[in-house]
């Protein structure tokens, strides 16, 4: 398991630069384990979200079907599922509703909740509301806003979950910022820091030139293929 100072590490690169690493470290994640679609993000300002997903499924457009006891006893047992095991942790939600997004799990009292119970933020594909009195500093990636929560309530939790085509299981590792989310695979964790120096080294030597009021494309091709080979 990543120790938790390489997890804090990886809060200091956007999502976009931790998928450029691990299509280095882990070639044949390139084109799976993140998102593909857009979210709304309620506070861009914040720092990325890291940690190990805490998953579920919710639905809204109808009750459980459960009665109050077993009602209870689902509550209970995914904030346990939230509470328990390494953090932090990000708390993934799958939407299964039609329409999805039709009542929001995520409010005032749900970041707040979360927030005590370890979690440093949500990527789900449903809605939120009350964004004005969100947790501070809970971060949030979510598919819509919307007013009501309606029958919202947890179907099932601890389970693969899939939003917005990143699959996820309990105690994947995330990272999550205003672009999208990333699985990040265990073996890559203490690879990551090194690679995107080298990747920030590689790219500076596109980037400087190309600043510069005498940069043309003869110089572009200098530098994409400095043995001089024609084109």
């Amino acid at each position: 398991m990543p120790e938790l100072t390489e997890l804090e590490t990886l809060r200091g690169f956007d999502t976009p630069t931790i998928c450029n690493a691990i299509e280095l470290i882990v070639p044949e994640r390139r084109v799976e384990g993140f998102t593909t679609e857009p979210f709304i993000c309620h506070d861009p300002s914040l720092l990325p979200m890291v940690g190990y997903a805490r998953t579920a499924k919710i639905r809204a457009t109808r009750p459980s079907g459960r009665n109050k006891v077993d009602d209870m006893a689902m509550r209970i047992g995914y904030f346990k599922h939230i509470a328990e095991g390494p953090a932090p942790t990000v708390t993934v939600i799958e939407d299964v509703d039609e329409p999805v997004g039709f009542g929001a799990h995520w409010g005032e009292v749900n970041s707040n909740l979360h927030k005590g119970l370890g979690s440093v933020g949500v990527v789900t594909n449903g809605s939120i509301r009350d964004v004005d009195m969100w947790a501070e500093g809970f971060g949030a990636l979510a598919g819509s806003l919307g007013p009501s929560h309606g029958w919202v309530h947890v179907v099932e939790y601890a389970i693969q979950v899939e939003v917005h085509g990143m699959v996820v299981m309990p105690g994947d590792i995330i990272h999550a910022d205003q672009h999208g989310a990333v699985v990040i695979p265990d073996l890559a964790v203490s690879a990551i820091e090194s690679t995107v120096d080298r990747l920030e080294k590689a790219e500076a030597r596109l980037i400087g030139p190309s600043q510069q009021p005498e940069f043309d494309i003869e110089e572009l091709i200098t530098i994409l293929d400095p043995e001089g080979r024609d084109h």
